[in-house]
C-alpha cells in the first residue's frame, strides 16, 4: 500500500494485533477491528470489480454448467475458504461470549449462515474482479518469487490507485487472518487447560502471533505459492476434521447433550464429507506437485 517491503509490513501487522490482544477489553477490540477490516475489504473488491468490467453472464454459466472440472483447484479453493482456522474461529467466538445450548441454536445458526453468506459473496466478488481483468486479455504473471497476481490484477483493473486499494485489501485480510487465526488456534489449549484465564489466554495468543512472525521473516518461499499449496493442504485437512463432526453428531448425543440434528442435515452432511474425501484423494497428487515446483 505504501511500498514498504513485505517482511516490514507483516511485522508491523503482527505488532498491531499484539497490540489489541494486550489491550484491557481484548475481545471488544478484536471484534471491532475484524469488522472494519471487512467492511473495507468489501468496499474495495467491490470498487476493484465494476473497474475490471467482467463477464458476469458468463461466469454465472460456468459457476453452476462448468465446462471444466479441476478437483486440485476446487480443492484448493474450498481449502482456503473454510479449510485452517476459519471453520472453528466463528464457533469459538460465540462460546466465548456465552452463547451456547439448544436455546440459542437461533443465534448461532443466524451466525453461521451470515459469515457463510458474506464469505462466499466476498469471493465471488473478487473472482469477478480478477476475471475482468483477464477477459481483457492481461496475462497474470504467476511465476517468480515476487509474483504478485492479485496485486497485478488491481494494477490492471484501477490503475496505480488500484494498486494501492490491494495494498489496503491485503492488509484488511492480514489482519482479520492474523487474529481470527491465532484466538482461534490458542482457544484450543482451553480444552487441556480449562482454568486458563483470559489474561492467559491473551498472552499465549501473542506468542503464538510472535512464533508466527519470526517464522514469516524467515521462510523464503514466494507468497503465492504458499498461498496456494496451504488452501491445498486446508482442504486435505477439512475432511478430517468433518468426519470427526458427523461421528459426533450420528453417535455421541452425549456430547450434544442430547440434542439431535434433523436427519436431512445429517445426510446432507455425510455426503457433503464424502464429496471432500473424493476431492481430497483425486487432489493429492498435484498439491504435493505444488509444493515440488
Amino acid at each position: 500500500m505504501i511500498d514498504l517491503d513485505p517482511k516490514i509490513g507483516g511485522a508491523i501487522g503482527a505488532v498491531v494485533a499484539i497490540g489489541i490482544f494486550l489491550s484491557r477489553r481484548a475481545g471488544v477490540a478484536m471484534d471491532r477491528v475484524v469488522f472494519v477490516a471487512a467492511f473495507v475489504k468489501a468496499a474495495l473488491i467491490l470498487y476493484a470489480t465494476f473497474e475490471s468490467g467482467p463477464p458476469v453472464a458468463e461466469a454465472f454459466h460456468q459457476t453452476f454448467f462448468p465446462s471444466t472440472i479441476d478437483f486440485a483447484t476446487i480443492t484448493t479453493i474450498v481449502g482456503g475458504t473454510v479449510g485452517g482456522y476459519i471453520t472453528y474461529a466463528g464457533a469459538h467466538r460465540l462460546l466465548d461470549k456465552g452463547t451456547v445450548g439448544v436455546e440459542n441454536l437461533g443465534a448461532v445458526n443466524r451466525a453461521a449462515l451470515s459469515g457463510i453468506a458474506i464469505t462466499g459473496v466476498l469471493r465471488y466478488i473478487l473472482f469477478l474482479a480478477i476475471l475482468g481483468v483477464v477477459a481483457s486479455g492481461v496475462v497474470i504473471d504467476l511465476s517468480g518469487k515476487g509474483a504478485n497476481p492479485a496485486g497485478q490484477a488491481f494494477h490492471s483493473a484501477a490503475g496505480d490507485l488500484g494498486f494501492r486499494l490491494f495494498g489496503a485489501v491485503f492488509l484488511a485480510s492480514a489482519m482479520t487472518s492474523i487474529i481470527g487465526a491465532a484466538y482461534t488456534s490458542v482457544s484450543f489449549l482451553t480444552a487441556f487447560k480449562p482454568d486458563m484465564t483470559e489474561r492467559q489466554r491473551n498472552i499465549a495468543t501473542v506468542g503464538f502471533i510472535a512464533i508466527s512472525l519470526i517464522a514469516y521473516i524467515l521462510i523464503t518461499t514466494p507468497p503465492a505459492a504458499m498461498l496456494v499449496f496451504v488452501g491445498g493442504l486446508n482442504g486435505l485437512v477439512l475432511p478430517i476434521g468433518l468426519s470427526i463432526f458427523m461421528y459426533a453428531a450420528w453417535k455421541r448425543a452425549d456430547l450434544m447433550h442430547g440434542y439431535h440434528y434433523p436427519r436431512w442435515l445429517l445426510i446432507l452432511g455425510v455426503l457433503t464429507c464424502i464429496l471432500t474425501w473424493y476431492m481430497a484423494y483425486n487432489s493429492v497428487g498435484a498439491i504435493f506437485a505444488m509444493l515440488k515446483g
